[in-house]
């Protein structure tokens, strides 16, 4: 099993969910056997939009971990945040926002938000290779 964890600050979100995407295509890469293009795009997809949710709802920081298994990949994002993630109706008429929650369940396979001992939380969404 391959794992990596990357450690994303709030500072100057759009640099660190930039990052966040590169080290996960960097990761997905790595593999082996390969995931095809599609695979890469949607996990990094779905760590775009919990990495920057994370960043724009909670501030701080947010932990990114991977972890590749043999039938997918696990996508896991900690903030400090107790607050949990809720579908929201998307305003079609006023601008952007609300489609993030619901395209990540739509996307993975798994998603589950657990509380952390810090008080935090951690959401993971786990996608089939």
């Amino acid at each position: 099993m391959d794992t990596t964890s990357v450690r994303v600050a709030a500072a100057s979100s759009t640099p660190a969910i930039a990052g966040a995407r590169e080290e996960a295509r960097s990761f997905l890469k790595a593999l082996a056997p390969p995931l095809g293009a599609e695979a890469v795009n949607t996990v990094v997809l779905v760590v775009s939009e919990l990495v920057t949710n994370a960043l724009r709802h909670v501030g701080g920081t947010c932990t990114l971990e991977l972890t590749a298994h043999t039938d997918g990949i696990e996508v896991a994002v900690h903030d400090p945040s107790p607050q949990t993630p809720r579908m929201r109706t998307p305003a079609l008429n006023h601008g952007t926002g609300g489609f993030g929650w619901l395209m990540v369940n739509r996307l993975a396979h798994i998603t589950h938000v657990t509380e952390a001992p810090d008080g935090g939380k951690t959401i993971r969404a786990f996608l089939p290779r």
